[in-house]
């Protein structure tokens, strides 16, 4: 529907109000020029305007189109020409996905519920390097993403890193942010190489990295102020100075302060698709998350890359402590093949533009948001063909041991690849079972334990309930239906292979919800080559 500027100027005023927001704020006087250029190329393009409302499956949003002659763009992402995008509502991605029938259509839907917070700008970019260590590979392909607050820096940021006894050098360089308690303006991400335990100066080639964010943005505080993390190979020397010299001052000349899907998909390695997650506030502020991870999961603190982006205030002190406990109700609970990262990193950023932040209602809301991106980590993960969902209840214990007992399920080979085959062979989920708790709970009672796979029990009074081929053919039909293909670059649904654990009332009152993947010959070949 097109309608005249007369009577439409509130949304043109909206139109303009991130760049405008964005050239007031920033200190970097050559940026500050170049987006200069680009409002008064938005203003000259006012009387073509033509404004489109649409309706999609997640919300109500209201979008604004220019076009002009040039076709150039500023150093921030804004554009000179092209088409320039507002939404003036932000949908929010819901808690259960919607089925999808094809990558286009996930990718839409993504991008419709990736608004970016307030004050947040995003640019990626591509660079190649030759490994030092592997140099027959050839030139190889390595992606870049800058994440900027562009209203200036923040106190209120927190991170929570991996246990690994062999963090990489970005762990170690977080840590010491983080335990210095300074303000973060930004953050950079590279992945290809995860600049673990290599030869070299790892460390330095971060802070080279890190210094090279600084110089590109005018940062005031330094390279102190940039949080960097690095994901892919272990052990190969990360290609600094290509990152330093040719991919940070084009993911800086990229940004843009949209959507943060651009940034979802640069930080993946053997992801099959990007993850996106977003909650909107009563207050109008937004929680967006981002996250990369699809082998080597089985965080003991977050995932492999995590990022949560909000406007809301909240602060430090408040937010450390809420997101170490939503990665244990989380990022911690979830397995594709049990073994830990090197490179765990979970980190939230407030941009501190939207004050009045109910602080319960935001931690509710991180919460969803982590919740969902674990979930989508396992479903992406390398050969999935089938996501488990372990409910454990009456655990007699705490819920840390019975998160234990789960992920103990989740990566018994030999369950995994019965649930991969659609196999009701329930003796290998007992098996599991049984061995956990002789090996770490031998004194408990599990006399009244019962299990259920489908929502049919099959296990009570310590004996299996399976009274012939319709009790199979039921509980493989709901494994079958969970199923979809391994190879898919998508998620065409949210279903899962539902297993209970209920050690009975009386046994102890410790719960847990664990997810994890199936084995496939996928997962077999994708890191038979990961490194090529």
């Amino acid at each position: 529907q097109e309608v005249s500027i007369s009577r439409t100027l509130p949304y043109w005023i909206q139109i303009i109000d991130r760049p405008v927001s964005l050239f007031l704020s920033c200190g970097n006087k050559r940026i500050k020029y170049s987006m200069m250029r680009s409002l008064l190329s938005i203003l000259l393009a006012v009387p073509s305007l033509a404004f489109v409302s649409t309706f999609s499956n997640s919300g109500f949003t209201t979008t604004a189109s220019l076009v002009t002659s040039s076709s150039s763009s500023s150093k921030f992402g804004i554009p000179r020409g092209g088409t320039l995008r507002s939404s003036t509502t932000s949908a929010d991605t819901d808690i259960i996905l919607p089925e999808f029938a094809n990558v286009d259509e996930y990718l839409a839907y993504m991008e419709r519920v990736s608004a970016l917070p307030k004050g947040f700008a995003i640019g990626t970019a591509d660079g190649q390097f030759i490994s030092e260590e592997a140099p027959a590979l050839g030139k190889l392909k390595i992606r870049g993403t800058v994440i900027y607050l562009t209203e200036g820096p923040t106190d209120n940021w927190a991170a929570v890193f991996t246990s690994n006894k062999f963090p990489g050098a970005p762990i170690i360089v977080g840590r010491s942010r983080l335990a210095g308690g300074g303000p973060l303006h930004a953050l950079v991400i590279n992945n290809k190489v995860s600049n673990v335990c290599s030869a070299g100066d790892g460390v330095g080639n971060s802070e080279l990295v890190c210094e090279a964010v600084a110089k590109a943005l005018d940062l005031p505080g330094g390279a102190k102020t940039v949080l960097p993390s690095s994901t892919g190979v272990i052990g190969w020397r990360l290609p600094a100075k290509e990152l330093a010299s040719d991919v940070v001052p084009k993911a800086v000349a990229n940004f843009q302060s949209e959507s943060a899907l651009a940034a979802a998909k640069a930080i993946c390695t053997t992801d099959r698709y990007p993850k996106v997650r977003s909650k909107t506030l009563s207050c109008g502020a937004r929680v967006v998350g981002i996250a990369k991870g699809a082998g080597m999961i089985e965080p003991n603190m977050a995932t492999m890359l995590s990022y949560i982006m909000t406007d809301a205030t909240i602060p430090k002190a408040k937010l450390q402590a809420m997101l170490s406990k939503t990665a244990n109700q989380s990022f911690n609970s979830i397995s594709v093949d049990g073994d830990e990262s090197t490179s765990d990193t979970l980190a939230v950023i407030a941009s501190n533009q939207i004050a009045g932040t109910d602080e319960s209602e935001f931690e509710q809301a991180l919460l969803v948001v982590c919740q969902g991106l674990a979930a989508d980590l396992v479903r992406n993960g390398e050969g999935t063909g089938h996501v488990m969902r372990v409910e454990i209840s009456n655990f007699p214990g705490s819920d840390l041991e019975a998160r234990r007992l789960g992920r103990h399920i989740v990566n018994s080979p030999l369950f995994k690849c019965a649930v991969s085959g659609n196999d009701p062979n329930t003796g290998r989920l007992a098996g599991a079972i049984g061995s956990f708790m002789g090996k770490f709970k031998s004194d408990e009672n599990v006399k009244g334990m019962s299990l259920a796979l489908g929502g049919r029990v099959i296990f009570s009074n310590g004996k299996f309930v399976l009274e012939g081929d319709s009790v199979e053919r039921e509980i493989s039909d709901h494994m079958e239906n969970a199923m979809y293909d391994e190879h898919s670059n998508y998620p065409p649904h949210q279903k899962y292979v539902e297993i209970g654990v209920d050690f009975g009332e009386g046994c102890g009152d410790a719960t847990a919800t664990v997810y994890g993947s199936d084995l496939t010959n996928e997962y077999i070949a994708v890191n038979a080559d990961y490194r090529s």
